[in-house]
This record gives C-alpha cells, structure tokens and sequence, in this order.
C-alpha cells in the first residue's frame, strides 16, 4: 500500500512542494494478532513519513528563507548602486583614472585659454561622392564631465565632487551646426530639428588641443553627447537622456560615497551656465546663429549682445547645451626636442575600464 504526504510552502517569490511517499506490504498472516501488529506498523510508518516530511519542510524552509534573504539583499544592492552610478557603472568595470589624465591637465594649466578644435561630420550636399564632410571649429574646455572646477562669480548650486571622469566638456547652442551632426551622426541618425531638442547624441568626434607653451599636441578621438534640459525632470525619461545617463554614466568613477544621493544631472548642467561669464549666457539668447540677417526673427525674445544675469533665464537656458566628449582613444605628441619627439597612444578598454599605452614615433 502506498502513502504519500505532500506539502508546499510559499515564501515570498518562492514555492516549493515537498513529497513524501512510504509503501506498506501487507501481512501475509492473517489473524487478530498479524492485524493489529499491521495496523500499527502503517500507523508507526505513517507517524515516521510525518516526521520525515516536517523535518525535510523544515530544512526546505530554512533553505528558502536563506534564498529570499540573498535576494532581498542583492536587489537591495542594486538598488543602491542604481542611485549612486544612474544604473549604469557596476564594481567589475569601473573605469581607472587616464593615465594621460594628469600630464593633460598640467599642460591645460599653461595654456592662457584652453582652446581646441573641434571636428564632427556634416551631412554632404546631394550628388556628392560621399555621405559626409568635415567641419571643424574652435572651443573652449570647460572641465572634465562632473569635475566642474570651484568659480567665485559662479554663483548656482554645486554638485559635491563625488565622481571624476576623463571626458571633457565645453557648452554649446542648440542652434548650432555641431549639435545637429552629433546628432544626425549618432545611432539614432536625427534627420530634423525637431530630434535634437532634448539630450542624447553619440555621434563621432575628435578635438585637438596645441599646447603651445609646452609644444605638445593633444587628440582625442571618441563621440560625443549633447546635455538638455531635459536630462532630468517629471515624468518618463526620454531614449536621448536614458542613452546619456547609461554611456556617460559608464565612464564616472566614484571618488566619495557619501551624499553621492544627491548628486544630480540637472545641477551639472546649471552650473556650467553659471561657469560662464554673463556677456557669454547672453549669446544664447542672441538671433538665429547663421541666419541671414534680412531674414525676420523674434526681436523681443531674441536680442544680441544682452548680457544675462539670471542663472534660470527661459530664453537663454532653452538654447544652452553642455556636449560631453568620451574618448575611445587619447594621442600626445611631445615636440619639445626634435631629436626626442614621441606620439604616445592610449587606447580605452571598455571591458575592465583600463587604458593601453603604447609609445610610438612622432
């Protein structure tokens, strides 16, 4: 004869079913004495798979509440490097500081203005041989990504210094070229105005700096990211800012834990308007960059040469764009001394977060 005990228990997220069966021959005897020894080995065995079934519940529930305290630990885990690294930095790949990094900023550090060159691609006129043409022109870096220096005219709220990168960013109009072919040369491949309003990008890049007062020359080469208004706010994030948060995010390293909660993507942004003089928030207000000058405009929201005090000034902060450049690959050409000169070149490794070095000839 078989018995069999079944029990299930549930624990959280968990079920489990636990079975038990025990099979009784029957006596061959018959007779009052061979019944009652029979009925009370069915009633011992059946005391005994009880028994066992507890005690296998038993170990089964310890087992389970082990597993669901892990999990809990674990998305507990997640959640919290979620916060501090915008769900996109994990411990295994956390990216090391450039090796290139301290001798760049040495070198930045001598240059009276830290001017570069900075080269997207540009959509090529119909009939043209190939899909895309070079445009180059100069701006001014402002600080690596999250490493915006200490200002006394700056007067908008600071993020505290919790993370560190080696990306460098320099601020921009939306309404300027550069914008639209980060864009339009992205992933995404925005055809329209109307794509590159709000954050994200990707398109490829590069900047070069000559250091005069050291004679060397600095290229990176990478893609680079537009940073909007929109980078934090109400309601569902767009694909443009997701993608910004998760690549950027990739390559911030973490220098202090504690108050990194607070850290924000919209106090960022406010501060580098806050990095620039008044006269220079004013050209975001200005007319149309490129647009004729007999061609009509909004001459009572758009006004050129205005300066602009107010850090959250509509017009003007409505144009503001901070493009962060990530670097895939770093080059510095040391032409101090012909007989000396060497290229050096780093080259990022996005599985670990390390930079190969090689030394080349110049």
């Amino acid at each position: 004869m078989d018995h069999e005990l079944n029990i299930t228990l549930t624990l959280g997220p968990f079920h489990f079913k636990i079975s038990h069966k025990n099979h009784i021959t029957p006596s061959l005897h018959d007779g009052t004495r061979n019944h009652h020894h029979h009925h009370h080995t069915k009633l011992h065995r059946k005391t005994s798979s009880l028994q066992t079934a507890a005690t296998i519940a038993s170990h089964a529930s310890y087992a389970a509440s082990r597993v669901s305290s892990r999990l809990s630990q674990h998305l507990r885990t997640l959640s919290l490097q979620s916060s501090r690294a915008m769900a996109t930095t994990s411990s295994t790949n956390m990216p090391i500081e450039a090796p290139w990094k301290k001798q760049f900023q040495e070198h930045l550090s001598k240059m009276e203005s830290p001017e570069f060159v900075f080269s997207s691609l540009h959509p090529a006129e119909k009939g043209s041989p190939v899909p895309y043409v070079p445009r180059a022109r100069y701006c001014i870096h402002r600080a690596f990504w999250a490493e915006l220096p200490e200002n006394k005219h700056n007067t908008a709220p600071m993020n505290a210094r919790n993370y560190a990168s080696d990306m460098p960013t320099f601020t921009t109009d939306v309404r300027m070229s550069k914008t639209f072919e980060i864009f339009n040369t992205s992933p995404g491949h925005a055809d329209r105005d109307s794509l590159i309003q709000g954050s994200g990008g990707g398109g490829p890049c590069e900047a070069v700096y000559w250091v005069k007062e050291s004679m060397v020359q600095w290229r990176f080469k990478g893609d680079a990211f537009v940073i909007a208004p929109d980078i934090e706010g109400e309601g569902e994030e767009s694909s443009g800012v997701r993608t910004v948060k998760s690549e950027l995010g990739k390559r911030m390293r973490i220098l202090k834990e504690d108050g990194i909660e607070e850290w924000s993507w919209k106090r960022e942004l406010t501060g580098h308007f806050g990095n620039i003089s008044p006269g220079m928030r004013g050209t975001f207000q200005a007319p149309p960059p490129g647009q004729p000058v007999d061609k009509p405009f909004d001459d009572k929201k758009l006004k050129l040469g205005e300066k602009v005090e107010d850090l959250e000034h509509p017009v003007a902060r409505e144009n503001f764009r901070v493009v962060v450049i990530r670097p895939h690959e770093v080059e510095s050409v040391d032409l101090s001394d012909p007989k000396k000169s060497r290229r050096q070149v780093y080259k990022f490794n996005a599985n670990d977060g390390s930079w190969s070095h090689e030394e080349c000839w110049p």
